[in-house]
């Protein structure tokens, strides 16, 4: 279940009322006329079953309450209601399975913004990584991919594509092309200074790499598993399962592939930092296209969910 709560007008409270209690998969329905400071109105407060909730935020997005005054959503944890469990079946389909878009468009709206904290933690990453080549760690690549944050604004790119939102669509690469520009200027950077010290050295990035020599030699299974980890990562955002975020950072090598670029370039191996490049272009089409299209799958699914309630 979540949990609605909203500023209504006082002259349009009766209407948005009449709407919640005619809505499938709600109860629990409350009215605090008054209650509302800023901006002045009532507070009306509901439960709504998941997989119902984004039909009536529509309706009342359409409305304009969300305009006039404010709507917010919060999941519960635990609802011991048998009215509740009378709107769950009410609801057509699973709780789990249902997309909630306003929520994601928000979540990737915040994951996709270049700021300072997701440079950082791409920087980091791109480092880690670069220091995993060198040393041939698989452990350290791996490291490296769960520390990445790139998978907030490829979801952006493929939750724009579908909602056509340009704004978001335009905030989504430019933290994928501004922060990977970064990151890999200056691990580049860092590479040079670790030099300085004797850590990575030509020869050693030279030498045979077993572990890690797949980062920069793109093949058809790379962008096979950049498909797979694109379904994975979709359905654990709009699922709610974000720990499966985890398996999707792991199973892409995006912020390898830009290390190992970097440091390809600040050696001077040409063939590698086009290799690299390769296989991250590879990557993130591979993500970008199984994202849109899983979304896309998931609101014509619902779409047939609804005419059939």
């Amino acid at each position: 279940m979540l949990h609605l709560r909203m500023i209504v007008p006082s002259d349009r409270t009766d209407d948005v009322a009449t709407l919640l209690a005619n809505s499938v998969g709600t109860t629990h329905l409350t009215l605090l006329r008054g209650a509302a400071l800023d901006p002045p109105g009532d507070v009306l407060t509901c439960d709504v079953a998941r997989e119902a909730a984004d039909g009536l935020l529509e309706r009342l997005r359409a409305d304009g309450i969300a305009d006039a005054g404010a709507i917010t959503v919060e999941d519960v944890d635990l609802t011991l209601s048998a009215s509740a469990d009378r709107a769950e079946a009410a609801a057509p389909g699973e709780g789990t399975d249902a997309v909630l878009w306003e929520s994601l468009v928000e979540e990737t709206h915040e994951e996709s913004t270049l700021t300072f904290t997701y440079l950082g933690f791409l920087t980091v990453a791109t480092m880690l990584a670069a220091y995993g080549v060198m040393l041939d760690s698989s452990i350290l690549i791996v490291g490296a991919m769960v520390v990445g944050p790139e998978f907030g604004p490829l979801a952006g790119v493929c939750t724009s594509l579908v909602r056509r939102d340009r704004g978001l669509l335009a905030r989504s690469v430019v933290a994928l092309a501004v922060g990977f520009l970064v990151a890999m200027l200056l691990t580049g950077a860092f590479s040079g200074l670790m030099d300085v010290f004797g850590l990575f050295t030509r020869a050693r990035f030279d030498a045979p790499h077993p572990a890690t020599g797949f980062i920069w030699q793109p093949t058809w299974d790379s962008f096979v598993v950049a498909l797979l980890a694109g379904v994975a990562g979709i359905l654990s955002l709009t699922s709610a399962k974000s720990g499966a975020l985890v398996g999707v950072a792991i199973s892409v090598t995006t912020v390898p592939a830009a290390a190992n670029a970097a440091l390809a370039l600040s050696f001077g191996n040409w063939h590698e930092v086009r290799g690299s490049t390769a296989q991250l272009a590879v990557n993130l089409a591979g993500i970008v296209l199984a994202g849109t299209l899983t979304l896309l799958a998931q609101q014509w699914f619902w779409a047939r969910q609804r005419d059939g309630a």
